[in-house]
C-alpha cells in the first residue's frame, strides 16, 4: 500500500515522534507505515485521515488496482 504520510507530516513540520505521540503509537510504527513496511489497522488509518483532515483514500492507495 502506498501512502502520503511522510509528505503530509513534513507539510505540518512534524517529526515522526510528534506524529506518533498524536496517534498514540510508537515512532517505529510511523516509520514503518511511511516506508510501506507496515499497513496500519483500519482504526489507525481513519485516525491518520482525521488528523490530517483528508479522506482516507487520498492518503492510502493500493499498490495495484484490483481487477
Amino acid at each position: 500500500m502506498n501512502n502520503t504520510i511522510r509528505q503530509l507530516r513534513a507539510d505540518q513540520g512534524w517529526s515522526q515522534a510528534h506524529l506518533a505521540d498524536l496517534l498514540k503509537v510508537s515512532r517505529q510504527t510511523v516509520n514503518a507505515i511511511e516506508t510501506g513496511k507496515y499497513d496500519p489497522s483500519l482504526p489507525l488509518a481513519f485516525a491518520i485521515a482525521k488528523l490530517f483532515g483528508q479522506p482516507i483514500e487520498s492518503i492510502f492507495t493500493p499498490d495495484e488496482e484490483l481487477a
